[in-house]
Formats: structure tokens, C-alpha cells, sequence
């Protein structure tokens, strides 16, 4: 037994060292750099905490009087190489801490989007009917929205439901809720596409024929075999999140200016901007556009390695 175990070992190995995807990706120098650069930013966002010279959270750590200060290689104090903000917190803490915000927004607000789109669409091309025909004229409506509108609307009404005073705490919630709800209906039509081809298979009439109850098919067979094109969507609609996230919190519908993200801290700086406080919105801004940049870099040479015409 165990040599069978090992004998099995080096072959699925070896079966992934030769696959199309792996190949393709390391002939791949931008994709490679994506991949990598993604890779940072989220590792960079796990141990924020432990990488951060100053925690932007912790009131002992920020002083007033060190408020506005210009990066250090501009003629700012050496404590704080990007500069502080009008708060006396330090960019670069504030960077690495708000990223870490806009990333958990992000993957968590495509993760509702794409477990309620995924459901919604495999029951809807799986069992067909009226009710298919009422999901997909909903989602129709909805992807008529522009979807930051959508966001905007969706987290102004969970807003006006919470207490006044427990909107700041529970705001990034709102926020992830508004953004997963406008996301839906795109993973919601992909989903019902690729199980409407798969539902004719002989593995899935086969199934029935055996008896198999609908619940088990859609999970057990139908759900791995679409997931394929939701991945790559997913991966997508992650840079679209965390822009959507951004957009929120700079118009202030979304994180409030006491929580950094990225969105929040090229708000706070845009307000200062005009005073020559350059420092306050230029570098959240250059992370989030590399941060989307790379995601949507990876996100574009994923979809085309997953797609067997054009292999």
C-alpha cells in the first residue's frame, strides 16, 4: 500500500509540471510579474501588523504635531519615510493597514456576490422554468444599473437602517453587502450559461437515471464542472471590488475617514491637495492602481489560459 501511495505521488506531480495552465504561465513574464506583485500586496495586507513601523490604530502611536508631515526623502522627518497625514498617522502604516481593508472588502464582497450568483445560477439553469425566467429578468434589470450606483444605493439604505451611532462600526459590513449584491447577476449568468451545456451530459443522465436527487447533482457533479469560468470572473471582479470599495469610501458612503483604506485615505488627501499635501493622496493612489493593475493583469492571462480556444 504504501508503494502504490508513493508511486502515485511523483506521477500527479509530474502530471501538474506538464499541465497547459503551468506552462503557460511561466511563459508568461506578465502574468509571472502580476502574479507576484498580487502576491505581495496580500501578503503585505496578512502581516500588516508585523511589517507596519507604526500601528494607525493605536492612539499612543499618533500625535498631532507630527500631522502633515512630508516624506522623509522630501525634507520630512526620518521616522517617516512616506510622510504622515493630516491626523499624524504614518502613510506607510496607513497604506499597509488600508490595503489590508480594501483587500478583505474586496474578497469578501465577491465571495457573496459570486456564492449567491453561483446558486442562483445553477438552480436557474439546472431546473429551467419560471423560476429561471424570474432570476434572469431580475438580473437583467440589474445589470442595466451601473453598478457603482447600485452600490451607492444599496449602502445608503443599510445605512439609513442602523442606528446613528453604530453606522462607523458596522459600515464596513454595509459596504461589503452593497458591493456583493451589485455583483450577482454577472457570476448568476455565467453560472446558468455553463450548467445549461453541462445539464445535457450523459454523467448528469446518468445521475437521474440512478436517482439522484436534484439537490446532489447540482452539488456534486454540475457545481465542479462550472466553477472553471466563475474563477476566472472572480478574479476579475476582485480588482472591481476593491475599486468599487475606493469609490465608496472617497465619496464617503463607505469606511469612514477613522478607518483607513485606500479609498478613505485619497479622500482625506484630496481635501488637502491644493495645499501642497501631495503625499497624502499620491501614494494610496499609486497602490490601488498597481494592486488593480496586477489583479486585473493576472485576472486577463488566467481567462485566456483557461480557455480551451486559445490554447
Amino acid at each position: 500500500m504504501t508503494n502504490l501511495s508513493s508511486s502515485e505521488t511523483p506521477s500527479r506531480l509530474a502530471r501538474f509540471m506538464d499541465s497547459d495552465v503551468l506552462h503557460s504561465f511561466l511563459r508568461s513574464p506578465s502574468a509571472m510579474i502580476a502574479a507576484f506583485i498580487t502576491l505581495v500586496f496580500i501578503l503585505a495586507a496578512l502581516f500588516a501588523p508585523l511589517i507596519a513601523p507604526y500601528n494607525p490604530f493605536d492612539p499612543a502611536q499618533i500625535s498631532l504635531w507630527d500631522g502633515k508631515l512630508p516624506p522623509s526623502f522630501a525634507g520630512g522627518d526620518d521616522r517617516y519615510f512616506l510622510g504622515t497625514d493630516n491626523q499624524g498617522r504614518d502613510m506607510l502604516s496607513t497604506i499597509l493597514y488600508g490595503g489590508r481593508l480594501s483587500i478583505i472588502v474586496g474578497l469578501a464582497a465577491v465571495f457573496l456576490g459570486m456564492l449567491m450568483g453561483v446558486t442562483l445560477g445553477i438552480i436557474s439553469g439546472y431546473l429551467g422554468g419560471t423560476f429561471d425566467a424570474v432570476i434572469m429578468r431580475i438580473a437583467d434589470v440589474q445589470l442595466t444599473i451601473p453598478g457603482i450606483l447600485l452600490a451607492i444605493l444599496i449602502n445608503g439604505i443599510g445605512r439609513a437602517f442602523l442606528p446613528v451611532d453604530v453606522r462607523d462600526e458596522f459600515a464596513i459590513y454595509v459596504v461589503i453587502i452593497a458591493i456583493g449584491l451589485s455583483d450577482w447577476p454577472q457570476f448568476a449568468r455565467i453560472t446558468r450559461g455553463a450548467t445549461l451545456v453541462e445539464a445535457n451530459k450523459e454523467y448528469v443522465a446518468s445521475a437521474r437515471v440512478i436517482g439522484l436527487p436534484s439537490w446532489l447533482i447540482m452539488v456534486r457533479h454540475l457545481l465542479p464542472n462550472v466553477l472553471r469560468p466563475v474563477l476566472v470572473l472572480a478574479t476579475l471582479g476582485l480588482a472591481t471590488a476593491i475599486i468599487s470599495e475606493a469609490t465608496l469610501s472617497f465619496l464617503g458612503q463607505g469606511i469612514p475617514p477613522t478607518t483607513p483604506s485606500l479609498g478613505t485615505l485619497i479622500r482625506v488627501g484630496n481635501e488637502f491637495l491644493f495645499s501642497g499635501l501631495w503625499w497624502i493622496t499620491l501614494f494610496p493612489a499609486i497602490a490601488l492602481v498597481i494592486l488593480v493593475f496586477s489583479v486585473n493583469l493576472f485576472g486577463d492571462w488566467l481567462r485566456d489560459a483557461l480557455n480551451p480556444k486559445l490554447r
